[in-house]
């Protein structure tokens, strides 16, 4: 299926445009991670699991709401097994204090459930490090790798438009985590579930903007005559199709596990959604763009 073939719109021209919206968008998003920062969970905090039974099915966002007012934050809950839950709560007070509040709680809310406490699991402080810091590297080394990779398929400055684009994407995508916690009615924060979001939003970005890339590559051989933004411009009318159709049917896959996934998806399709969004502007307005003032400069030095 295509759509909006033989399209000739003006997206060099306009790019100039693209990068204020860019700039104002990464500038809102580090003054907000700078002063608000992120919602980090148990496994970047350190904190302590519980699995919970009991002698009904207890509603995980039911006991959720229960605990947060109980434990004055909110906690990770989970379903575990046929009728347990796990509870992950963050902070380091004493674990018997922590239990009997938990248990207290969902008898008061619950009655007739019997919670009772199956298991107590700690996640040290020196553990939650050691994951933020993989964490980090996990997504340096993917920008590394995707640099060399596009480095020896393309040209440097490929690399550095791709990378750039991908800076772009997570950056922004963390801003709107920070944001907008605290005002939207689902949790946002940053787990290992977020952290594979964000490597799938790498992924996701890097393969639209190689297809352009080639396009471009493409007809830089075939219309040897003509501008080089001209063949930038044409590369990616050409390709938009393509792009609109893939992201348009992995962002309806990605709303439907939103709104029908459950409350523990919410979070990591929430960052799929942003991430797809800004990850399909930025192949148009951040990555090419990047590669023609490259272009561009390296020309005028001449």
């Amino acid at each position: 299926m295509r759509i909006l073939e033989n399209s000739n719109f003006q997206f060099t021209a306009s790019r100039r445009k693209g990068y204020v919206i860019s700039g104002i968008l990464i500038l809102a998003s580090v003054v907000s991670l700078f002063l608000h920062g992120l919602e980090v969970g148990i496994d970047f905090r350190g904190g302590r699991e519980f699995v919970i039974d009991s002698t009904q099915q207890l509603d995980v966002t039911a006991v959720r709401s229960t605990l947060t007012d109980a434990l004055g934050a909110e906690p990770e809950v989970k379903s575990y097994g046929e009728d347990m839950l796990l509870v992950r709560a963050v902070g380091d007070e004493d674990v018997t204090v922590v239990q009997n509040t938990i248990v207290s709680a969902i008898e008061r809310d619950f009655p007739g459930s019997e919670p009772t406490i199956e298991g107590t699991y700690a996640v040290s402080p020196r553990f939650a490090d050691d994951l933020k810091r993989g964490a980090i590297y996990s997504i340096l080394g993917s920008l590394l790798v995707i640099f060399v990779y596009i480095l020896l398929r393309f040209e440097w400055r490929f690399g550095v438009g791709a990378v750039a684009a991908l800076f772009h994407d997570v950056t922004i995508t963390l801003g709107i985590f920070s944001i907008f916690h605290g005002f939207v009615p689902f949790s946002l924060q940053i787990d290992q579930t977020i952290i594979a979001a964000f490597l799938t939003i790498v992924g996701y970005s890097l393969n639209d903007t190689v297809v352009v890339f080639d396009r471009i590559r493409e007809y830089t051989g075939i219309f040897k005559s003509e501008s080089y933004e001209h063949i930038v411009n044409k590369s990616i009318n050409n390709t938009l199709s393509r792009t609109l159709v893939t992201s348009g049917t992995t962002l309806f896959v990605v709303a439907v596990l939103f709104i029908f996934g459950g409350e523990v998806l919410r979070g990591f399709a929430f960052a799929l959604i942003i991430g797809i969004l800004i990850g399909t502007y930025s192949s148009v307005f951040v990555a090419s763009p990047i590669v023609l003032e490259l272009r561009k400069r390296a020309s005028a030095g001449r």
